[in-house]
């Protein structure tokens, strides 16, 4: 049985505590929500992995992709990679390899402890462009194949187009889309279905893909092909007509008892940011979402994760649960083990400025950290930052003559003048 097969039985799983315990919540409570698909929990049955959920009322999570390219071929600094994400804080990884998939992708389901997710679709593509010399060339059996493969080999959620079908293609043109197709996988997909004159293989045979998942309790998370890769495309018919057809599959894998999420943009401007998760819930029945960024402006090479965490924090305080990295380098080249983890930070930041308007206790930490600037606690300071090694690094740069102050204000600084003047010990302010 799956999760969610489990909690409709009023059955608690050993997964369903440990991920009550760590969010704070009755476990009671969190499988009413697990049994109504508003909350997944990610855990292949195959893995001894630390169980993430992801939903409805929990803590906004993140994710951070690596993988192999055509230049960075080399699994190992992917796995490095992989583990940095974690250390930074990572809810879980992504593996978005296109060379060397196998060996990579079991490597980095041996190191990291977080569940993995990967889309399958890059594997059959690649496989196919070795073997037949064309990603159109693609065999139906070759992409359920290294599905069955990735789901055995212990791949915790799976990211898939199913909903990048011939409907939505035609809306896609009858749009004329400033950038018609940002996805990798989507867009080879594309190619696939007007090369070959056939449906995408994932929708017309989405049935066997579920039966795929259920062998392992594998959670489903539904990519968006058409997911708007610039401003000038946000909302337009084709993603809107991609959003409809996702719901429609949300419905089939729950009553399949499939654990489904679904994957959102992309860029959107911020007026257009609470419209798209409202719309998104409501045609997908509450499933959790997990948004790439969003960016929310179309021209910050060098600085997009910061422009994703923007984007970020908006969509979790819309409703948005699930944040995917996004790194400074991102439409430039592949991050190396800093920029990861310094995406990382920045996702983790956008999930808790979220967290603060969502659960009541996050505002601990930030208590937390206020106490311990007003009693210049320093070293209590730099445990609590987000981001200790950078924030101990900083201080140590100080100037000599800073003392137990910051080195702007120095001995006039206004915590020790305070201080003096209502005594260490008083309470006010």
């Amino acid at each position: 049985m799956t999760q969610i097969e489990y909690a409709r039985a009023g059955i608690v799983t050993p997964q369903m505590r440990i991920v009550a315990d760590k969010e704070g919540i009755p476990v009671e409570e969190l499988a009413v929500r697990l049994a109504r698909g508003t909350i997944v929990i990610l855990r292949n049955g195959m893995r001894n992995s630390e169980p993430v959920a992801v939903g409805e009322g929990l803590a906004v999570k993140v994710s951070a992709s690596v993988g192999t390219s055509v230049e960075q071929a080399d699994p190992e600094e992917e796995v490095k990679k992989a583990e940095v994400a974690v250390r930074a804080g990572a809810d879980t990884v992504m593996d978005l390899s296109i060379t060397a998939m196998d060996r990579t992708r079991r490597r980095i389901l041996q190191a990291v402890p977080r569940p993995v997710g990967t889309l399958p679709m890059y594997q059959a593509l690649t496989e196919a462009r070795e073997k037949a010399g064309s990603t159109v060339k693609m065999g139906v059996e070759d992409l359920f194949g290294v599905i069955a493969q990735q789901v055995a080999d212990g791949v915790d959620f799976l990211a898939l187009h199913c909903a990048t079908n011939r409907d939505t293609l035609e809306s896609a043109k009858r749009t004329g889309r400033t950038d018609c197709s940002v996805s990798y996988g989507g867009s080879h997909l594309v190619g696939w279905m007007v090369h070959n004159q056939m449906e995408n293989p994932l929708y017309e045979h989405f049935d066997r893909l579920l039966t795929i998942c259920h062998t392992h309790d594998v959670t489903l998370s539904l990519a968006d092909g058409w997911r708007p890769g610039c401003l000038a495309d946000s909302l337009d018919a084709a993603q809107v007509r991609e959003m409809i057809v996702l719901g429609e599959l949300v419905q089939r894998a729950r009553e399949q008892g499939i654990q489904v999420m679904v994957k959102g943009p992309g860029h959107v401007p911020l007026t257009e940011i609470n419209n798209t998760i409202t719309l998104q819930k409501r045609l997908c029945a509450g499933a959790p979402y997990f948004v790439f960024g969003p960016l929310v402006t179309d021209i910050t090479p060098g600085y997009d994760h910061v422009n994703a965490a923007i984007g970020g924090a908006v969509s979790a305080l819309a409703g948005a649960d699930f944040l995917c990295y996004v790194t400074a380098v991102e439409h430039l080249r592949l991050p190396n083990r800093r920029e990861v983890q310094e995406g990382v930070i920045a996702a983790r930041i956008a999930a808790h400025a979220a967290d603060l308007t969502r659960k009541p206790g996050a505002w601990q930490w930030d208590w937390d950290m206020s106490r311990a600037r007003k009693s210049l606690d320093w070293e209590k300071q730099l445990v609590l930052a987000i981001d200790q090694e950078r924030a101990r690094s900083m201080r140590q740069t100080r100037s000599a003559n800073s003392g137990d102050t910051c080195a702007m204000c120095g001995r006039f600084c206004a915590m020790k003048v305070v201080a003096q003047y209502l005594g260490k010990e008083a309470d006010v302010c």
